[in-house]
């Protein structure tokens, strides 16, 4: 086994030289943080040291699979009983070193907050599963050790301490951060994001609200022309409200609709759901609609999306002013942390979850005690320590 020492000033950089060299099938045996220089004790900088590791039988493994797959491709006669064989002993190879590289890494994990309390740790491992950043988490961690030199942990609350720190902590952590849903200050309502991620759904809930609660006069507009069933979605929650929509197909189109509808308290906009690896589309939204018109815009993000895609999406969506995010499929994951980690590395706050297919029922309102609810659920010292 190959095995080799990293240093970097964060646990990201970390990564990124063992990938680097290693490759994604690359294992952590250990992490620690360390302080190096200074000066007669003061001003050391704190660097994270990683150990890590790689089995050449396993690249020499990878390199075999795909020497024989070329082989087989070139071939003018495929045996379809050697194929299968081939394929299911990829796929028994692949699972064992998936089954090892999760057991290193659950090992790994309470190696990796070695240096806090038993308290803290539990804490820290519960919301590593609940795929909270690493960097958060440290920061997390020396800030519940600094509250435990100060008062003690009570025994028999500890649940409840805990759950205090946690949400004292995200207070201040996301302080310059703005939640909360429609703010109603601005007459467009607009919805941009992925496709898939329920945007429709997600805007006729909004504005059901609006209606049925707020007892406002609204309208739709559409550019989703690419997809009839999501004009035809849209119309059929139209005729549930009783309010009008409009199709547009380019900025023209966009004028004479907002003409149309200058007597409205509020028009709500759905865009197209598209590729969002394809700038165009981006561009393509900005032709149809006029993001400075007294606009409010909502970018809507799937909690099942992979953080990566969620970076890629957020980074594509740039050169729009997003006011705030809108998380959906809720009740689709157990796993919650990537909505503290986007809002933390895009400074742009949470206006709605949603939880199902149900309009208006199941959309929630974004505040800082129910992330951390969300965030804590299912956590106590009890089960932890099973």
């Amino acid at each position: 086994m190959k095995v080799k020492k990293y240093t970097a000033p964060s646990m990201n950089e970390a990564m990124k030289k063992v990938r680097a060299e290693l490759g994604e099938d690359a294992v952590i045996l250990n992490s620690k943080v360390s302080y190096t220089g200074g000066f007669i004790g003061l001003f050391k900088k704190k660097m994270i040291q990683v150990i890590a590791a790689i089995d050449p039988e396993v690249e020499n493994e990878k390199l075999e699979i795909s020497r024989v797959k070329t082989k087989q491709a070139s071939s003018p006669v495929i045996q379809p009983a050697l194929e299968k064989e081939q394929h299911d002993s990829n796929r028994m190879v692949e699972s064992e070193l998936k089954e090892l590289k999760q057991m290193i890494s659950s090992m790994n994990s309470r190696n990796h907050f070695e240096k806090f309390s038993d308290d803290v740790k539990e804490v820290l491992l519960h919301l590593k599963k609940q795929d909270v950043s690493d960097a958060t988490l440290f920061q997390l961690g020396d800030a519940m050790e600094e509250k435990i030199k100060s008062e003690s942990v009570q025994t028999v609350n500890k649940d409840e301490w805990a759950y205090k720190e946690v949400k004292r902590f995200f207070h201040q952590f996301l302080k310059e951060i703005t939640f909360g849903g429609i703010s109603y200050n601005r007459k467009y309502i607009n919805v941009i994001g992925p496709t898939g991620v329920g945007k429709t759904t997600t805007l006729a809930k909004m504005a059901a609200e609006a209606v049925i609660e707020k007892r406002m006069k609204i309208a739709f507009i559409t550019t989703d022309t690419y997809r009839i069933a999501a004009i035809e979605q849209l119309k059929t929650y139209a005729g549930l409200l009783n309010v009008p929509v409009e199709v547009v197909y380019k900025m023209e189109d966009f004028k004479k609709a907002i003409e149309k509808f200058v007597d409205y308290d509020h028009v709500f906009i759905d865009t197209a759901g598209r590729n969002f690896r394809e700038r165009k589309y981006v561009e393509d939204l900005q032709k149809i609609i006029d993001f400075d018109h007294h606009m409010e815009t909502y970018l809507v993000l799937s909690l099942t999306s992979k953080e990566r895609d969620m970076r890629e999406i957020i980074s594509q969506f740039s050169s729009i002013d997003i006011d705030r995010f809108i998380f959906t499929k809720s009740d689709e994951t157990s796993s919650y942390g990537s909505m503290i980690n986007m809002m933390s590395e895009a400074k742009i706050g949470a206006a709605y979850v949603t939880n199902g297919q149900d309009v208006p029922e199941d959309i929630t309102e974004v505040k800082e005690d129910e992330i951390v609810s969300m965030l804590m659920k299912g956590f106590s010292y009890e089960r932890s320590s099973i």
